[in-house]
């Protein structure tokens, strides 16, 4: 299984972005150890419609396009379920071991999701019910994906 993350818009240079990198990094290197063949990071393009509901559009089809047949597609939104680190490990390896051929975390733009995207989603989770920006949440999905790895790896990183 692939591990996926796809954000709408751009990552900016800056301190967020080398943070970013950082994780990224212990995410790719973390991969083989636990069962997971690759990571792949995609960046999505914000619509450029006028009404929030078309940009939405245009972005979840974008996203659908750029998911791996089969792949179980996770949602990053406020007002998803807070899991655990261990519980998303959970997750992820309940994937990994279901023969699922990709794990798509999806971080949306400022307007948010397309309605759609969240029916076909398998999972919508949360960083809790604050809002944070989105330079921040690539760092914290990136960290957090790494996290879950070491947790299915049985590496130490994970002190709970």
């Amino acid at each position: 299984m692939r591990l996926l993350l796809i954000g709408v818009g751009r990552l900016k240079a800056g301190l967020e972005r080398e943070l970013f990198e950082r994780y990224y990094k212990r995410l790719a290197d973390m991969a083989r150890a636990s069962g997971v063949s690759g990571v792949d990071y995609r960046e999505i393009e914000e619509g450029r419609a006028r009404r929030p509901e078309d940009r939405q559009g245009e972005e979840a089809r974008s996203i659908l396009a750029a998911l791996p047949k089969g792949a179980r597609l996770a949602l990053l939104d406020e007002r998803g379920a807070a899991l655990s680190s261990a519980q998303w490990a959970d997750e992820i390896g309940k994937a990994r071991d279901g023969g699922a051929p990709a794990y798509a975390l999806v971080i949306g733009g400022p307007d948010g999701l397309d309605p759609r995207l969240r029916e076909k989603a398998h999972n919508i989770l949360s960083f809790g019910a604050m809002t944070w920006p989105h330079q921040l949440v690539r760092v914290m999905a990136a960290e957090q994906l790494y996290r879950s790895l070491s947790i299915l790896a049985g590496h130490p990183y994970h002190r709970a």
